[in-house]
């Protein structure tokens, strides 16, 4: 690659990076985010290497372009992860994070389990896997 090509690859990189809103692991992140930006949690509780609605709910929604574009400007996204193959274990002080945040959100331990919290952390509405549009499940989400 020519010195051009490798800077504009650099770029290029980087200004996507920018554009793109990032998955949150950590709450107390999420809320001041949410408190700066003045927008609703969604947080998603998945089984990212074995809950096949999980993995669906990934593809169908949340890695659509339609769901990204919105989601910048509406949501902070928080992730709880829990992997069960060996290779994709969490670092143990992630892992506890998830485990807290199952504790207070997710009591009955359903995958995928979607919850909409305002910026203090509060409870507005949850729902799981839908096999709906993108755009019917902004809607949803944006009902609670």
């Amino acid at each position: 690659m020519t010195k051009n090509r490798v800077l504009t690859f650099l770029l290029f990189t980087i200004l996507i990076t920018v554009n793109a809103q990032e998955w949150q692991t950590d709450f107390e992140t999420a809320k001041a985010t949410a408190t700066n930006e003045n927008k609703k949690i969604i947080l998603v509780f998945q089984g990212s290497d074995w809950c096949a609605p999980c993995i669906k709910l990934d593809r169908e929604i949340w890695s659509t372009e339609e769901f990204k574009n919105y989601a910048s400007t509406n949501f902070v996204l928080l992730k709880a992860d829990f992997p069960r193959k060996k290779k994709n274990r969490l670092a143990d002080s992630q892992q506890q994070k998830n485990n807290t945040l199952m504790e207070k959100y997710n009591l009955r331990g359903y995958f995928p389990y979607v919850a909409v919290l305002d910026k203090d952390g509060n409870l507005l509405g949850s729902t799981g896997y839908k096999k709906i549009s993108p755009s019917e499940y902004i809607k949803l989400l944006t009902s609670f």
